[in-house]
């Protein structure tokens, strides 16, 4: 089974000046605002970076509510926050990692059981193997 999921952004201007949209056809990105100001400063608006972490955030924790069903258990709540870090060296910008934290409420669960779960989810969750996935590119120029 494969499933397309797809995303468009438009951009005018320079880098610093210009500014963009982010569209998706799920509609929570309906031409919502980006920019230098909204990646690099606090201007109203999102960066690629917030939507990677929270992909990563959604992902996670529905890979471990999985994890949990298989193993015999059920999630009361289960919160997880994504923590990215996006560093400056001399070859450019790099994302250098993600720290999720959860806070979870699962009856009946050992704590050892609980962090074996989690383990496995964090490994399995396919945004957290598309992070060092091959990346294909069809440019051009009209």
């Amino acid at each position: 089974m494969n499933i397309r999921r797809s995303a468009n952004a438009i951009w005018q201007g320079d880098l610093k000046e210009g500014s963009g949209t982010l569209s998706a056809p799920g509609g929570v990105l309906n031409q919502t605002p980006y920019s230098f100001n909204t990646r690099f400063g606090d201007a109203h608006g999102t960066n690629p970076e917030e939507l990677i972490a929270a992909a990563h955030a959604g992902c996670f924790t529905m890979a471990t509510s999985f994890a949990l069903q298989n193993a015999g258990f059920t999630a009361t709540k289960l919160d997880t926050r994504a923590d990215l870090t996006l560093a400056q060296d001399a070859s450019g910008f790099t994302i250098t990692g993600i720290h999720l934290t959860m806070k979870a409420a699962v009856p009946g669960i050992t704590a050892e059981a609980f962090q074996e779960v989690a383990a496995g989810a964090k490994s399995g969750c396919p945004v957290s193997k598309v992070l060092s996935c091959p990346i294909t590119l069809d440019a051009t120029l009209e």
